[in-house]
């Protein structure tokens, strides 16, 4: 975790201000985890040593790896050049997630859900309905950052590279909000920057 921790810092992966999530929710801290995957090097050895060595998951037998676009399709495509899985994506398709570019699952198939950083799962749980519906079986799921202090629950296996509890609130309770800090920018994949 020490190692991880370094690497956020290093590389201004963990931001403060006053962040709209991609769930809606607000924050003083965001983790903007694309100021990781951004260095190939350092993707590797984050999925190499905490999350294909010491995540504790049993990857035999993963057949494909699917992340949730924007934020996930780095940190899925090098967990699965490590795995040598085959790598796709989900992507937003009128505000539901779906499966396009011709990517397909097939019956049976064994599928490692990727996502660079979680706070309430929500992108998760909508990847692991769509490989459920096309006939995948969802054995685990690997993130870079888990925000949730390691109480997220998808139902399998799930590995984080790096866990923390960030708070976070409803927008209509939101203390930053109250106390009139900073307009709240929403820096994430659904985001503006």
């Amino acid at each position: 975790m020490e190692r991880i921790e370094k690497i956020l810092r290093d590389c201004d992966a963990l931001l403060e201000g006053h962040f709209i999530l991609t769930s809606g929710r607000h924050a003083a801290y965001y983790m903007q985890c694309a100021k990781i995957l951004q260095n190939p090097n350092v993707t590797e050895e984050i999925v190499g040593d905490y999350l294909c060595d010491l995540g504790g998951l049993d990857y035999d037998g993963i057949e494909v790896v699917v992340a949730p676009a924007v934020g996930g399709i780095v940190l899925g495509y090098e967990l699965a050049r490590q795995l040598g899985a085959k790598s796709i994506f989900c992507e937003r398709e009128n505000g539901k997630m779906t499966l396009r570019r011709g990517f397909e699952i097939k019956k049976g198939t064994k599928v490692l859900v990727a996502e660079d950083v979680v706070t309430t799962g929500g992108s998760v749980r909508e990847v692991m309905e769509v490989v459920g519906a096309a006939g995948g079986e969802v054995v685990a799921v690997a993130l870079l950052v888990d925000r949730t202090g390691g109480t997220v629950d998808f139902g399998v296996k799930t590995a984080a590279a790096y866990t923390t509890t960030i708070e976070s609130y409803d927008a209509d309770e939101c203390p930053l909000c109250k106390e009139g800090k900073l307009p709240a920018v929403k820096p994430g994949s659904r985001g503006q920057n």
